[in-house]
């Protein structure tokens, strides 16, 4: 990817790619932003405390009639920028670190003569390129999360900064 002549990284077409890359994750994960939605709330309905029992969703054809109704139709996306925003640095991130990891992981390895060790080397270089990467987006991952489980209509987690701050009055810390 982004790479011409003798291995040596072409910056134009390395942020060509990237570019496509981020701008096809940002429409897919706009797309499927509802039924993340929907999923969250599901998922977290039984904790929140901004939705009492009886008012609880039946399953995900209540949850997808009801949150139009009660929070409006654009709060179908809640969350969603954080999510698109968080995808940039995290693809950026694994590509840095997993070149990183290989080198360490696999430098001397011979994939044909020493194929599972390879195999097993590549296997640890991603999940710790992803490991890595986790670190430094997950407050955006959290961002994502909090905003789209919040179901108030005057959105007490409307903007993301604000976000680390009212979660530490909420726990109680």
């Amino acid at each position: 990817m982004g790479e011409g002549k003798a291995g040596i990284v072409d910056p134009i077409s390395f942020l060509k790619d990237f570019a496509a890359g981020g701008i096809s994750a940002a429409v897919s994960k706009t797309a499927v932003a509802p039924i993340e939605r929907v999923k969250l709330l599901l998922q977290v309905q039984h904790v929140s405390k901004q939705i009492p029992e009886d008012q609880r969703y039946k399953g995900m054809v209540d949850c997808f009639v009801r949150i139009p109704k009660e929070q409006g139709f654009a709060s179908y996306w809640r969350g969603n920028l954080a999510n698109v925003i968080r995808y940039f640095p995290t693809q950026a991130l694994n590509f840095a670190f997993k070149d990183k990891y290989k080198k360490l992981f696999l430098d001397g390895i011979d994939k044909e003569k020493e194929f599972w060790r390879h195999f097993a080397g590549n296997l640890a270089s991603g999940g710790a390129a992803g490991a890595t990467s986790l670190c430094f987006v997950y407050p955006l991952d959290f961002a994502r999360t909090r905003l789209a489980a919040d179901v108030g209509k005057g959105e007490r987690y409307e903007r993301i900064p604000r976000i680390g701050r009212l979660y530490y009055e909420d726990i109680q810390i």
